[in-house]
C-alpha cells in the first residue's frame, strides 16, 4: 500500500565551454578528466546489500572471517573434514546387556552427583549457575549427521525447482537450517570460537546439557517417507538406548525440532526433551498438547531469506521508503517469496517501505517478521498466539508494532494507525532495527550476541529448572500424585494493542 509521500529530482547539465585550441591544453584536460573519472567510479560505488546466501568473499562489509551462508558454510565445513579425516571420538552407540546399561546409568548419575557436589561446595563466588553452560555433543553415527548434510549439499542445486506446496526444498532447508548453525559451532576447536556463554564438555559427568545433532529437517525433505520414518525410529531408538537420557527420560537433553514437520512421527516419545521451536503453536495443528512449553522449549528465529540491509543501508535508503505498509504473500503456503524472482521483489518492496505487515499464517510465525527486520522494515506483527525468539532477552516493541486480528480486520484502522506513529518514534525504531539485526544473523564461527549466542544465554536460565524436575522424577514413588509436566499453562493470547512507549 503506497503512502501519501512522494519525492521528485531533477537534474541540469552545464555546456562544456572550449577552454583553448593548444593540443598540449587539451591533452593535459583530457589527462585530467580521465583520473578524475577513473577515481571517482574506483572510489565510490551505491550502497549494496549484504548477502547472507552467498559467499561474502566480495562483500566489503563484512568480516572475511565469518561465513554467513548456510551454502558456502557447509562446502567448507565438509570439505575440511575430508581434508583432515574423521578425527572424532568413537560414537557414542550402546551395545551392552540391559543389566550392564542400568549399572551404566546409576553409575553416571553418581558421578554427576559428585560433580554437581563439588561446584556447590566449591561454589564462594555464586557462579554455580553462570556462564559457560556445559553442553555435552553427542557423536552420533554418520548417517544422523554428516551423511545429512553431504546429502543437501549433493543434491541442493538439483532441488532448486522442487517444491513443497510451491517453496523451493532447499530454501525451505535453509530457512531452518539451526542444526548446523549450532552443532558446528559446538564441535568446532575451541580456539577457533569466540562465545563466552557456552562451552563443550568431553565427560557426560560434566555436562549442564546434552546436546542431539541429528538433521531432522534435511531428512524429511531429501528422503522418501518410508526412509525418513526409519531414520527417524533409529535416531530415536539410538538417543534412548543413551544412559543419560535414561536417566533423566530426556529432560536435559536438546533437539533441533525446527520445522512444523521434521521428526513429528515420533514426536510424542521425546515430549520431555528440549526442543528448538519456530514457534509454539498451541492449536493443534503442529504440536500436540502437552509436547511443547516455554518453560522447557525454546524459539529460534528463523535463517531470514533476504539479504541484510545494514546500518549504512538502513541511513541511505531511509530517503527512498515512500511506501508506508507493504505486504507480499500468497494463498499458497510458504509461496510468498518462491523461487528468485519472488526473492527480489520481496527485497525490493521491503526496502522502499516504512512498515512490514507480518501475519500469521498457518502458524502462528512467518519467515517474512525475519526477512522484515533484516531489510530495516518495521514489522506490524498481527499474530494472537506469536512466541518470539529470545524475548527473555530482547524487546520486540522497540523495533516492531504488535496489533491484535480484531483491530487489523476493522475496514480502515490499520492504515490509520500506521499514519498517526510519529516520525520520531519511527526513526528510533529504525535505529534500534539497525542494532537488533546482529541477533537474527547465524554465522560461522558464530558470533557474540548473534542467534547461537542468545540460544545459550536463554537456555542458561532454564538449568535450574530443567535439574528440578529430573531429581522429582527420579524419587517420585508410585503412589504419588502425578509429576507436574507444566503444560497445562494456557498460550499467550493477545487481545489489545500494544504500541511501543
Amino acid at each position: 500500500m503506497a503512502g501519501g509521500r512522494q519525492y521528485s529530482s531533477s537534474s541540469s547539465m552545464n555546456p562544456i565551454t572550449k577552454i583553448t585550441r593548444s593540443p598540449f591544453l587539451l591533452a593535459l584536460l583530457s589527462f585530467l578528466c580521465f583520473v578524475l573519472l577513473f577515481c571517482i567510479f574506483s572510489s565510490s560505488s551505491p550502497a549494496k546489500p549484504i548477502s547472507i546466501h552467498t559467499s561474502n568473499t566480495n562483500q566489503p562489509h563484512l568480516n572475511p572471517n565469518v561465513e554467513y551462508s548456510f551454502v558456502a558454510s557447509l562446502e567448507s565445513f565438509l570439505s575440511k573434514r575430508s581434508i583432515h579425516g574423521s578425527r572424532h571420538l568413537p560414537d557414542d552407540t550402546v551395545g551392552d546387556s540391559a543389566a550392564e546399561e542400568d549399572q551404566q546409568v546409576r553409575r553416571l548419575d553418581d558421578l554427576i552427583w559428585r560433580t554437581e557436589t563439588a561446584r556447590v561446595y566449591n561454589d564462594e563466588k555464586g557462579s554455580f549457575f553462570s556462564p559457560p553452560l556445559r553442553v555435552y555433543v553427542y557423536e552420533m553415527p554418520a548417517k544422523f549427521t554428516y551423511d545429512m548434510l553431504s546429502l543437501f549439499q549433493n543434491t541442493y542445486k538439483e532441488t532448486f525447482n522442487l517444491t513443497s506446496n510451491g517453496s523451493p526444498v532447499h530454501r525451505l532447508i535453509e530457512q531452518h537450517s539451526i542444526d548446523y548453525w549450532l552443532w558446528a559451532d559446538l564441535i568446532a576447536p575451541e580456539s577457533e570460537r569466540l562465545l563466552k556463554s557456552v562451552v563443550r564438555v568431553h565427560r557426560k559427568e560434566d555436562a549442564d546439557l546434552f546436546y542431539v545433532p541429528f538433521f531432522t529437517t534435511i531428512s524429511y525433505f531429501l528422503l522418501e517417507k518410508q526412509q525418513c520414518k526409519m531414520l527417524y525410529r533409529e535416531a530415536l531408538k539410538w538417543i534412548m538406548d543413551q544412559p543419560a537420557w535414561k536417566r533423566s527420560e530426556g529432560r536435559d537433553h536438546i533437539f533441533p525440532i525446527h520445522h512444523p514437520w521434521s521428526f513429528k512421527s515420533v514426536r510424542k516419545y521425546v515430549k520431555n526433551a528440549i526442543w528448538l521451536l519456530p514457534d509454539m503453536d498451541s492449536t493443534g495443528n503442529w504440536y500436540k498438547p502437552g509436547q511443547v512449553s516455554l518453560e522447557k522449549d525454546l524459539i529460534l528465529p528463523y535463517v531470514p531469506n533476504l539479504d541484510l540491509c545494514d546500518a549504512k543501508c538502513l541511513s541511505e535508503s531511509a530517503s527512498k521508503r515512500t511506501t508506508l505498509l507493504y505486504f507480499r504473500g500468497r494463498l499458497k503456503r510458504n509461496a510468498g517469496s518462491a523461487g528468485e524472482a519472488g526473492k527480489i521483489a520481496a527485497q525490493s518492496g521491503m526496502r522502499k517501505s516504512v512498515f512490514c505487515l507480518s501475519p500469521a499464517g498457518d502458524t502462528p510465525s512467518s519467515a517474512r517478521l525475519f526477512d522484515a527486520i533484516v531489510s530495516g522494515c518495521i514489522p506490524v506483527i498481527v499474530s494472537d498466539e506469536l512466541e518470539l525468539p529470545f524475548e527473555g532477552i530482547l524487546d520486540y516493541r522497540r523495533i516492531s508494532l504488535f496489533v491484535s486480528s480484531s483491530d487489523a480486520v476493522q475496514p480502515g484502522w490499520l492504515l490509520a494507525y500506521l499514519r498517526s506513529i510519529k516520525p520520531t518514534q519511527i526513526r528510533e525504531m529504525q535505529d534500534n532495527l539497525a542494532k537488533y539485526t546482529r541477533h537474527f544473523l547465524y554465522s560461522h564461527p558464530a558470533q557474540p550476541l548473534g542467534p547461537e549466542d542468545l540460544v545459550w544465554r536463554m537456555m542458561a536460565g532454564k538449568v535450574a529448572n530443567i535439574k528440578l524436575h529430573i531429581r522429582r522424577s527420579q524419587r517420585v514413588v508410585k503412589e504419588s500424585r502425578s509429576i507436574c509436566m507444566c503444560d497445562c499453562k494456557p498460550p499467550n493470547i493477545t487481545t489489545t494493542s500494544l504500541v511501543p512507549p
